[in-house]
């Protein structure tokens, strides 16, 4: 409750910080969001204790309030999240994935608030996707992030757009709890979370970034400096039990994406350069998509994928992607329903481990749309930290009503 508290705390800060200036001006309030019911059958029990269930059901709402104002020079949104898991309880959460006010001014935007923004172009592993910490719990695939409290002002140019970043608080990464699945054999204790600076999660972050499309090439270079989003992991005995406690270290990282169309090609590259007092390495993901547009005449198109994840530290690395191949393929229809297929495959050439991940959705109406989801893991090598997954394949289904 304290985390909560403390970041209600900053909400509540950077809310009385507003200008809200011109109050007579007309305000537009728009409500969208959405809401869904989870349903997810796996193929065995669980290789751990307090894992002996096969179907989970959960249950989530994500509202979003906006107000718009000065002629759409001032906005603020408020877009709050809940989960409800049946067997999870550390799944069962809340959080605050947008409370921000945006004011534009010419070429300038100055936005201050929880916010969540998105850095990346690869498909299958964000590299450089550092300013919002991954909300593990929601998604296994690391797409789902906690909200951010931010100032972050951003300067368009003809050379680019120049954003500026003070991160003012840190959100804790959130892990599967005792009675979840798609964990490891040692829970992991976040109540005892360490940190490296003395200012734990109040410390100040600070990131700045360039970006600009020239030609048919889209760039973007960054620099960051503060709390690792991703933790390092420290055993310790709790009650006569062996737990995981997180520990953030302090990080530079400095890393560039790029994104080259050229014709039916998108050639996609992520890359970083992280130092720290642990360590200090290079990492990256490349590859391609490769586009086939209006099969056998029809609306619909196929994308073939390759990726290929790398990291200098190879088995020591504490990331998904050491040494790791990937390969997909998606079909778009491009129908009134948007139907969407994506099949993807990974390998790691290190361990051996493979896995193979099944994506599909429709809408139903206008304002239902089906999802469907499934994983199937093969890890035999116990070396692999992949491997406390193989007992954990899964078929996954969601229905979402949008409003």
């Amino acid at each position: 409750m304290a985390k909560l508290f403390t970041l209600e705390r900053t909400v509540l800060s950077l809310a009385l910080c507003l200008p809200f200036t011109n109050i007579n001006a007309k305000v537009e309030f728009e409500l969208a969001g959405k809401a869904e019911i989870e349903v997810t059958a796996y193929a065995d029990e669980g290789q751990f204790p307090n894992q002996d269930y096969r179907t989970n059901l959960s249950i989530a709402a994500e509202p979003e309030f906006y107000w718009e104002w000065n002629n759409g020079d001032d906005s603020f949104t408020f877009r709050p999240f809940a989960r409800g898991d049946e067997n999870d309880e550390e799944r069962s959460h809340g959080d605050i994935r947008e409370f921000s006010w945006t004011h534009v001014n010419g070429n300038w935007e100055f936005h201050t608030g929880v916010r969540k923004v998105f850095w990346g172009v690869t498909e299958f592993n964000h590299l450089v996707d550092i300013i919002n910490q991954t909300d593990s719990v929601d998604s296994f695939d690391g797409e789902e992030k906690l909200g951010q409290p931010m100032i972050n002002i951003s300067r368009v140019t003809d050379w680019g757009i120049f954003d500026t970043f003070v991160l003012v608080g840190f959100r804790e990464r959130t892990f599967a709890g005792e009675d979840g699945r798609l964990r490891g054999s040692l829970i992991v204790d976040t109540d005892r979370a360490n940190y490296e600076s003395d200012d734990e999660e109040k410390h100040i972050d600070y990131a700045f970034r360039w970006s600009h499309s020239v030609s048919f090439f889209d760039l973007g270079v960054y620099w960051f400096d503060g709390t690792d989003r991703e933790p390092l992991f420290q055993p310790r005995i709790v009650g006569g039990t062996t737990v995981l406690t997180p520990f953030y270290q302090q990080i530079s990282q400095a890393g560039v994406d790029v994104q080259a169309t050229i014709d039916s090609w998108l050639w996609k590259l992520e890359a970083i350069y992280q130092d720290s007092d642990n360590d200090e390495f290079l990492a990256s993901q490349f590859g391609f998509e490769y586009t086939f547009y209006g099969i056998n005449q029809t609306a619909a198109d196929i994308g073939l994928l390759l990726e290929y994840g790398w990291d200098e530290r190879d088995e020591s690395s504490t990331r998904i992607a050491q040494n790791d191949i990937y390969l997909g393929a998606r079909l778009t229809l491009n129908d009134s329903n948007d139907t969407a297929l994506l099949i993807g495959m990974s390998y790691d050439a290190d361990y051996h481990t493979r896995s193979l991940l099944i994506e599909a959705s429709r809408r139903l109406s206008d304002h239902w749309t089906v999802a469907l989801e499934g994983l199937v893991f093969k890890a035999s090598n116990t070396d692999d930290a992949a491997a406390v997954l193989d007992e954990d394949d899964r078929l996954q289904l969601k229905l979402e009503r949008y409003f």
